[in-house]
């Protein structure tokens, strides 16, 4: 069993986890940006990629911090 503390810790640690992600998106589309610019568009669209899954686990990341967030009962 956890303790209330653990718990608001956790959803603290997966809310900064998942702002983590979000701002390593947005880097991560400067550099895609920069990328077909310089006329590399094969690996701006493999970055792209990536930025897609970083969006999509946080958005994970966000539901579980908040499911673990309402109340059981």
């Amino acid at each position: 069993m956890t303790t209330d503390a653990t718990t608001i810790q956790d959803r603290r640690d997966l809310r900064g986890i998942s702002a983590d992600l979000k701002w390593s998106a947005v880097e991560l589309s400067r550099i895609a940006d920069r990328l077909d610019m310089a006329g590399n568009s094969v690996d701006a669209d493999a970055v792209r990629r990536m930025i897609h899954v970083f969006q999509q686990d946080e958005a994970r990341l966000m539901q579980i911090a908040e499911r673990e967030a309402a109340p059981v009962g």
